[in-house]
């Protein structure tokens, strides 16, 4: 059977990145997290596609198929949010929807708040805004703190690395994928997230992302601008590694309109999981209005 995207190459602030595309329209840019590569938003690209939007769904730095940069201040925040600018007009654009989940969240958040004239919406899929994240470590939330274990270990230099690929990454599938509901991850995506860590300088690569964010520390809350763009934030409440307690007040942190939705009993792998229900969310919300939402 035909794929429904295409694979190819972008360059992009001096990097060359693997990306997914699909379709024809304004532009959609999926951003993933960690342990993950553009294989996590396989069930919104030919939705999306479908629908009339253009849709690219790129590897990030240090994953899979894309450059793998070495060296923790290749992993800057900054840096990445000048790939996703990069990308952007690689294809052609000179606006996107961002849509992010996990550390992609983090980097869609950043994204809209540093480049608003690219942002034409936004949505964020279980990750906390950067100063509730950051609040939540600074302040001793012990539960938080229980939950983000990983985050610290992985500042150890390459332990991470032996532990997590140890007999063909059982580790790794047990850590990450374990929580999400049964049926979630079939055997043959599992094989597809093994095979991309698998890749040389991947696990490196993708780990660095946390050893960055704990080197450089995360700003106080006044050098965080307010996000203008439109935004719809989707959390799955059963999330094994982000409290949903980080989602509350978030509207200080939004000058344009912001609304929440959260699934019951959705674990972190919300898009995977929950696939329908997130796919009619991001279309409502992309050709609609947040009000509609339910």
């Amino acid at each position: 059977m035909r794929e429904p995207w295409v694979h190819r190459f972008v360059e992009a602030n001096g990097l060359r990145f693997h990306c997914v595309t699909a379709g024809a329209g304004p532009l959609v840019i999926l951003l993933h997290g960690f342990p993950e590569f553009w294989y996590s938003w396989r069930h919104q690209i030919p939705a999306l596609a479908r629908a009339g939007f253009s849709v690219l769904a790129p590897d990030l730095r240090g994953y899979n198929d894309s450059d793998k940069p070495e060296g923790l201040e290749a992993y800057r925040m900054g840096l990445i949010v000048e790939d996703v600018a990069g990308l952007i007009r690689a294809v052609g654009h000179a606006r996107a929807a961002i849509v992010g989940h996990d550390w992609g969240g983090a980097a869609a958040y950043a994204f809209a708040m540093l480049h608003p004239e690219m942002t034409d919406r936004l949505s964020v899929l279980n990750c906390p805004h950067p100063d509730a994240f950051g609040r939540a470590l600074r302040e001793g939330n012990m539960e938080q703190l229980k939950k983000s274990w990983y985050m610290f270990f992985f500042q150890l230099p390459s332990a991470p690395e032996e532990l997590l690929s140890a007999n063909h990454f059982r580790l790794l599938k047990q850590f990450a994928y374990a929580n999400a509901r049964k049926g979630t991850f079939t055997p043959g995506a599992l094989k597809a997230y093994v095979e991309a860590m698998a890749k040389p300088g991947a696990l490196s690569g993708s780990i660095n992302w946390y050893r960055t964010m704990f080197r450089r520390g995360l700003p106080p809350a006044r050098e965080y601008p307010k996000i203008s763009a439109p935004t719809l934030v989707i959390w799955g409440t059963r999330d094994h590694f982000l409290g949903q307690e980080l989602t509350r007040g978030m509207k200080r942190y939004f000058s344009g309109p912001f609304k929440i939705v959260y699934l019951p009993g959705v674990s972190h792998w919300v898009q995977q999981e929950a696939p329908g229900q997130v796919n009619r969310l991001l279309l409502n919300f992309f050709k609609g209005s947040l009000k509609e939402l339910t």
